[in-house]
């Protein structure tokens, strides 16, 4: 009996797996604004054609704010973040750090890192993105 590999799914739709986890953003080809699922027109120009690009693994944290209170079932405090990543901001939450204002701070370099969510009944498992301190 061959057994198969437990597949991977990633969460969103913009984050690629292999060969090596990265993000993928959607750049209008007319003005380099870069956005994340689908657009039908971008908010810049209002133009409506749009190319992949792969995003920078790596930033600085631009903002960021520590929650303290999430619906049940979400662990709290957790540390959610804006990291601009080689001038695309990303949304995400940072991982492997203290949710204190002493261990984020503005500027702090980050690296993309993945986590599993859950495996389900069929063995596939999803994955989920975030930033840690690189």
């Amino acid at each position: 009996m061959t057994q198969t590999a437990p597949s991977r799914i990633p969460l969103v739709d913009y984050l690629v797996l292999d060969p090596e986890p990265h993000l993928v953003a959607q750049e209008c080809t007319n003005c380099g604004a870069r956005y994340f699922d689908h657009r039908d027109a971008c908010a810049g120009c209002f133009e409506d054609e749009f190319s992949p690009v792969d995003v920078p693994p790596t930033g600085e944290v631009t903002a960021f704010t520590i929650v303290s209170y999430a619906p049940p079932g979400v662990d709290a405090p957790f540390v959610g973040a804006i990291v601009d990543c080689g001038g695309t901001p990303v949304r995400a939450n940072l991982r492997d750090v203290e949710p204190t204002p002493e261990q984020v701070t503005l500027g702090m370099k980050v690296a993309l890192t993945t986590y599993s969510l859950g495996t389900d009944s069929a063995g596939t498992e999803a994955i989920g993105f975030g930033f840690a301190p690189a």
